[in-house]
């Protein structure tokens, strides 16, 4: 006779597993919509005037997303060096510096911060960010650097958070044997702990970035959503998620099929970015 402890325990395994796989096989679901109606445009128009085509004009038969692939890698990456810095000096803070009850203070806030709706920090930026640029550096307002101010604000909580948890984890004995030779508190944080938990920090990075590269509702509401390549800070430009949220609500034949083959693109670009950081943080952990 089964023992029913040992029944109950391959019964919770099971379901667990299930549960698992689901997550999987949602996301295998999501990828086959999308490609099952994208790529039918792809296979009419070509792979290459879709993807380094300039001019997006479906109702026209031009297909291009270039402008806007060019662009959601320069917002990215605007928002990242904004971001970045920032999101590791306060994750420093917190963890080496801040005392008990400072700590207990900032860390709430931060993680409220997370929460704070996208469109909320598209509206403010539309009443603080644009004029700001509109008079201070020129043109319009709505333009790549009011951009990568936002999404440099939206994407701290996450690198704030991973990159506290990757330095508070290195072991106290790091430190301990640092401060034993000699090393100034600021000399064992840059020698010592950032390289300790360099795989989390670039974790925390690579997970902004995810942000940053996905945002739609703040991008559509500064950006300028201009179809074109921007040759300077101050430029409008679309991004592949604002091209997606514009236009789907009345595209329909080919101009659908299109929106669908941009965010085959985008999952794709996606998918290559992220294993190229998993790639990255498993070479710095085998150095």
């Amino acid at each position: 006779m089964i023992d029913r402890t040992v029944l109950k325990e391959h019964l919770v395994k099971w379901v667990l597993v299930a549960f698992a796989l689901s997550s999987l096989l949602f996301l295998f679901l999501i990828f086959i919509f999308i490609l099952a109606e994208g790529l039918p445009l792809f296979l009419k128009v070509g792979l290459n005037k879709i993807i380094f085509g300039m001019k997006w004009a479906p109702t026209k038969g031009h297909f291009g997303i270039f402008p806007m692939i060019i662009s959601s890698f320069l917002v990215t990456i605007g928002a990242l060096i904004i971001g970045a810095p920032l999101g590791l000096s306060c994750a420093i803070y917190l963890s080496e510096y801040a005392g008990k009850r400072t700590r207990m203070l900032l860390k709430p806030a931060i993680e409220l911060l997370a929460g704070i709706p996208s469109v909320v920090f598209g509206f403010l930026g539309v009443i603080y960010i644009v004029p700001l640029v509109r008079n201070y550096l020129g043109g319009s307002g709505f333009s790549l650097i009011s951009t990568c101010l936002v999404l440099g604000v939206m994407i701290l909580p996450t690198i704030i958070s991973i990159s506290f948890d990757a330095l508070v984890s290195v072991p106290r004995t790091y430190r301990e044997g640092s401060a034993a030779m000699g090393a100034t508190k600021w000399q064992t944080i840059y020698k010592v702990i950032i390289p300790s938990a360099k795989s989390g920090i670039l974790a925390s990075f690579i997970l902004g970035m995810g942000r940053a590269i996905g945002e739609t509702m703040a991008v559509i509401m500064i950006a300028g959503n201009a179809l074109k390549i921007p040759t300077g800070i101050l430029d409008p430009l679309r991004t592949l998620t604002g091209n997606i949220a514009l236009e789907l609500a009345y595209a329909t034949g080919d101009h659908r099929l299109g929106l669908f083959s941009t965010g085959v693109v985008l999952m794709v670009i996606i998918m290559i970015l992220n294993y190229i950081a998993n790639f990255g943080i498993k070479r710095k952990i085998a150095k």
